[in-house]
């Protein structure tokens, strides 16, 4: 155990000077004792103030930017349950004082309370004016408050911002309480020091001088390199060597805990910057960390020679496993899918490369080639794109079942494609969405008439939405025969858009923008709702029609949505249909990968007496297994084998085969696309029950419908 070497032992050590040299040193020892405590509580203080209010300020960065990535779905689709979430997570910090959501106008949409007493009021407070003039991340502080703001978009489109309010009190309180505490201890000091020059005035007079000198060497020294060492903690070098030292009285005491409270706020710095520039779930650098990165590289590319490429990839029909296996096994999957991007990217080990989680199912791989190298950075990343795409196409196990799922991915190289950072965000997004239109599971390189393409599918969009309330929308009705009498027995609805502009948009192009916009979750139950009016109407005016079935076509997107059982039995109910004239359609492709709840859905709907028809049937790779596991009344043989069933005998083959396995079930079998009449009587001789095409009938308007029936 060290023995304890006080300034009192160092004094009585010192003791023999002369009584006039004693006075005049021990003037100057309490004249510099004053000096070192002033400059110890001085340069303290404002040490502690300024580090208190840059971690407030990095804090509120962090924090707010992470709210603002975070609120961007839910702002969008104005799903307050998941704003209010996240703005709850922020109000249960510390020294969070208030978190409000504003739309685009500065209006409130959530500030966090139960009820949300002040929803739909504009922000009134001193702070508003310049919050919602921001157009970046921006604070304003008047001494009590912190107001930390930071706008929420999506692309170049604003949505609004949110608003975190920090209180200040707290920090002053801990602030006062420090320099009240370190005023003691130098109070303390003091006391003990006068104790010492009170000895040392009876036997230490006559070595004044050396006892100044002792005082300076033992005292003042430390507390200035103690104060160098707290300016630059303050400018943020934490690094900092704070002096060290071994002594074992009060001047060592507050060097030991000044190096400790260095430590602890790095610590906290490091765990702060932790938090902002990585994603908690895969480990990954997020976006904020991804964008600081891309604007470093491209600011020190700036007249260079230097190449970089940006992979932006998202995982094809990630929702589906969210629906179907919940959230926590698709962040298994997403896990697992990041180990395997992960790994491939390190295969091709180039240097400089980042993976980033963008947001979601998205990631983010940016390539930067070193300056020496002569390999083709478009080579590199296409090879790498593909590796990508073959990594993630093979199954997972998650839960205890295999998921298959493929990942699309969009390449846009720099200084060629874009200068900026979020140009190259925004085009490699653009190519990625080209890649999902491709058929997905594959990659795309960006190009100029990839923007002209998009604006032409975002206009489209736009001019889709609200198009059957302004009578745009209408439905046709294919009529659809016996084919053993020629019999009418039934119709099926076909979407029709006459466009101001477009003039008559083909269904496959607008319906294709519907699905991939989410659009078809509005018009598809207007579809159905019009349909079985239409169908309920005949049947009540003509005798002949009472028997008549309408066949609607189901989208992939509709099957998947929870509400779609409701939806068809609120149609039926409203219109007074029958089930059993209610025939649903749908294709191979709403089945795939999804065969257990699907088949459950439809079993339901079949219960209640609705028919259900798999469309285009012999086109997909595995028609005939989706019979065993998907119930359905009867299938439609795809148009291109009735097109060459008088020509190609293993057309013709194929389409008996049908025919005949599906009778030998039980199941219906409808031919479409029946354009002649020699197609009609080779069907009609093979024993196909039902037939539709323009030989028979040519789509109607529901009222040259009518007239056909009347």
């Amino acid at each position: 155990m060290k023995l304890r070497t006080g300034l009192q032992a160092m004094f009585l050590a010192l003791a023999g000077a002369a009584v006039l040299a004693g006075l005049v040193a021990v003037a100057l020892v309490l004249q510099q004792q004053d000096q070192a405590q002033k400059q110890i509580l001085a340069l303290s203080q404002r040490s502690m103030h300024a580090l208190a209010s840059q971690r407030l300020l990095l804090r509120g960065e962090a924090v707010s930017a992470q709210v603002a990535d975070a609120l961007v779905n839910p702002l969008y689709y104005f799903d307050l349950e998941a704003i209010g979430a996240a703005v709850g997570n922020v109000l249960r910090q510390p020294d969070v004082s208030y978190v409000i959501v504003y739309d685009a106008d500065g209006n409130i949409v959530h500030d966090g309370s139960r009820d949300i007493e002040r929803y739909g009021q504009r922000m009134d407070d001193p702070f508003a004016l310049e919050v919602v003039a921001a157009t970046g991340q921006h604070m304003q502080s008047d001494g009590k408050l912190l107001d930390v703001s930071m706008p929420i978009r999506i692309g170049d489109q604003r949505l609004g911002g949110v608003r975190i309010g920090y209180s200040l009190a707290t920090a002053k309180q801990d602030e006062d309480a420090m320099v009240a505490t370190m005023q003691a201890r130098l109070d303390e000091i003091a006391r003990r020091h006068l104790v010492s020059v009170g000895l040392l005035l009876v036997v230490l007079v006559a070595l004044g001088a050396l006892v100044a000198a002792m005082l300076q060497r033992r005292l003042v020294r430390p507390v200035r390199k103690l104060a160098d060492a707290a300016q630059r903690i303050e400018a943020g070098h934490y690094d900092v060597v704070v002096p060290a030292d071994e002594r074992q009285d009060e001047i060592g005491d507050l060097v030991r805990a000044f190096d400790r409270m260095r430590d602890s706020i790095a610590r906290h710095d490091r765990d702060i910057r932790r938090m902002a520039y990585t994603d908690s779930l895969t480990g990954l650098a997020n976006r904020l960390a991804l964008r600081e990165t891309l604007d470093q590289r491209l600011l020190e590319m700036q007249g260079a020679a230097g190449r970089l490429a940006l992979l932006f990839a998202d995982v094809d029909d990630f929702k589906r496993v969210n629906d179907t296996l919940g959230h926590d096994a698709g962040d298994e999957a997403l896990i697992q899918f990041t180990a395997r991007i992960d790994a491939a990217v390190r295969e091709f080990d180039v240097a400089d490369a980042l993976l980033a989680r963008f947001g979601g199912d998205e990631f983010v791989v940016l390539l930067q080639l070193p300056d020496a190298s002569t390999a083709d950075l478009r080579t590199v990343a296409g090879e790498l794109a593909n590796r990508l795409v073959q990594e993630v196409a093979r199954p997972i196990e998650v839960e205890g079942r295999r998921v298959f799922l493929g990942i699309s991915i969009g390449i846009t190289v720099f200084p060629d494609d874009a200068t900026s950072a979020a140009m190259l965000l925004k085009n490699g997004d653009i190519a990625m969405y080209q890649a999902k239109l491709a058929g997905k599971n594959c990659h795309r390189f960006y190009s100029l008439a990839m923007d002209q393409a998009v604006e032409r599918r975002m206009h489209m969009e736009h001019e889709l939405r609200g198009a059957w309330d302004r009578g745009e929308l209408s439905l046709a009705y294919q009529p659809v025969f016996r084919m053993g009498d020629k019999a009418l027995v039934g119709v099926e609805a076909l979407l029709r858009w006459q466009h101001p502009e477009f003039g008559n948009v083909a269904p496959p192009v607008f319906i294709d923008v519907a699905e991939q916009s989410g659009l078809i979750d509005v018009i598809g139950p207007q579809v159905l709702h019009a349909a079985c009016v239409e169908a309920r109407a005949w049947q009540q005016r003509y005798p002949s029609a009472a028997d008549l079935f309408v066949a609607v076509n189901v989208s992939p997107r509709q099957l998947r949505g929870a509400a779609f059982a409701v939806e068809v039995e609120a149609a039926l109910r409203e219109s007074g249909l029958s089930p059993r004239h209610l025939h649903l359609e749908l294709t191979e492709t709403a089945v795939i990968g999804d065969e257990a709840r699907i088949g459950q859905l439809l079993s339901a709907l079949r219960a209640l007496g609705v028919k259900i028809w798999l469309d285009d049937f012999g086109t997909g790779f595995s028609g005939l297994s989706h019979l065993r596991r998907v119930p359905v009344d009867g299938v439609k043989i795809d148009r291109s084998f009735v097109a060459d069933v008088l020509r190609d005998p293993d057309d013709l083959a194929l389409t008996t085969a049908i025919i005949s396995m599906a009778h030998s079930i039980g199941i219906t079998v409808v031919a479409e696309g029946v354009e002649k009449e020699g197609q009609f009587e080779v069907l009609r001789d093979r024993g196909c029950d039902l037939g539709q095409g323009f030989w028979l009938g040519h789509p109607l308007p529901a009222r040259e419908f009518d007239a056909l029936l009347r």
